[in-house]
């Protein structure tokens, strides 16, 4: 099925807004309000638990090899976990990673 240029423009259309509205529905009408501490508290976790759900399958299974664990990207995961818990740096850990990754790639090549 071909859909014509005007019809995917209002599907961008109506995913963004219904997108926005979703995000505006917390963010803008309940941010406002005090939340109790306990509440606050267990939201600082959410992009702790969110990220490696993202990161897992792509580290696992990535698409790049079929599907096929890879020593590369693995070895990546392991460097960039390790140097975040010790330096307790994002930035240092994604350098890691990504070094990691570039080099075991080369290295397997």
């Amino acid at each position: 099925m071909s859909y014509s240029a005007a019809e995917i423009w209002a599907i961008i259309l109506l995913l963004g807004l219904g997108t926005f509205l979703i995000r505006f529905s917390f963010l803008g009408l309940a941010g406002r309000r005090n939340w109790p501490p306990l509440l606050l508290r267990l939201l600082r976790y959410t992009p702790v638990a969110v990220i490696p759900g993202l990161v897992a399958p792509l580290v696992i299974w990535p698409a790049a090899t079929g599907g096929e664990a890879d020593p590369a990207r693995m070895a990546a995961a392991v460097a960039t976990l390790a140097v975040g818990l010790w330096l307790k740096s994002v930035l240092a850990a994604i350098l890691a990673g990504a070094s990691t990754l570039a080099a075991g790639l080369w290295l397997l090549a």
